[in-house]
């Protein structure tokens, strides 16, 4: 019997990750060396938000490089990784009545690529992206992460790609600037709460507070965490492969379930 395959929310912080390793990026490798080879992967990155659900179907995704300002160096990345249109028929079939549109159009954008070629760098397993929904609220979002869970079943790995923290107005101009105190705060408030298996509070994150607000400006960095929670099974173990604070209002936070 095939054992129910770990889950994952990484916190993939700046797009330069990619091209200067770092102790996240080795974490990362380390994710992919520890774990069993997944059949497939779903991503659902903060950086594909659609109104309505979408799910890629492109037999070649196109490496997406959405981004502005960067090294010549990091648009020459290319992650070559096969769709997977069989998988993405079963995923909107696992997440009726929610209708899921096929897109051919969308690739991996670098909230999938830029973990993916650390963790997997031979770009060699099936990897698909699920959107985000912009009009839905985010207990619809962990609702929709409680129907992947099957997947999990299948050994399909379930990847959210985003940031706890994630105030782009407040970064500091310094990778070693100490995390602002806010920052910390709300990081160590949804570490706690996910260790403890709270997923009220961390689904009703914009009542934490101040924090919240400051933290999750926008949505889509967050929501990724709450699609991982919701595949979650009370066997699953939980831990923290990496924590920490970049440029002072990013955070690092990753989580693993399972195995």
């Amino acid at each position: 019997m095939q054992r129910r395959y770990p889950a994952l929310f990484i916190g993939h912080g700046s797009p330069l990750q990619a091209i200067e390793p770092s102790r996240y990026t080795a974490a990362w490798e380390q994710l992919g060396r520890s774990l069993p080879r997944p059949r497939a992967i779903v991503v659902v990155s903060a950086h594909w938000v659609t109104n309505g659900t979408a799910v890629t179907t492109a037999t070649l995704p196109a490496t997406i490089h959405d981004f502005y300002g960067f090294p010549a160096a990091l648009y020459q990345l290319q992650y070559p990784a096969r769709g997977d249109a069989a998988l993405a028929a079963q995923l909107q079939g696992l997440l009726a009545p929610t209708q899921v549109r096929a897109d051919t159009e969308w690739g991996l954008d670098h909230g999938s690529w830029s973990v993916l070629r650390y963790m997997y760098p031979a770009a060699d397993i099936p990897t698909i992206q699920l959107s985000i929904d912009a009009t839905l609220a985010p207990r619809a979002h962990y609702q929709l992460g409680r129907h992947l869970s099957a997947l999990r079943d299948a050994g399909v790995l379930i990847l959210g790609s985003g940031n706890v923290v994630h105030n782009l107005r407040a970064l500091q101009s310094s990778a070693a600037a100490p995390a602002l105190a806010w920052a910390a705060e709300f990081n160590d408030a949804v570490r706690a709460a996910v260790l403890a298996g709270d997923h009220q509070t961390l689904i009703d994150y914009q009542a934490m507070g101040s924090a919240a607000q400051l933290s999750v400006p926008t949505a889509e960095h967050y929501l990724p965490l709450l699609y991982v929670l919701g595949t979650q099974s009370g066997a699953d173990a939980v831990s923290i492969p990496i924590d920490g604070i970049d440029l002072g209002a990013i955070s690092m936070l990753s989580v693993q379930l399972g195995p």
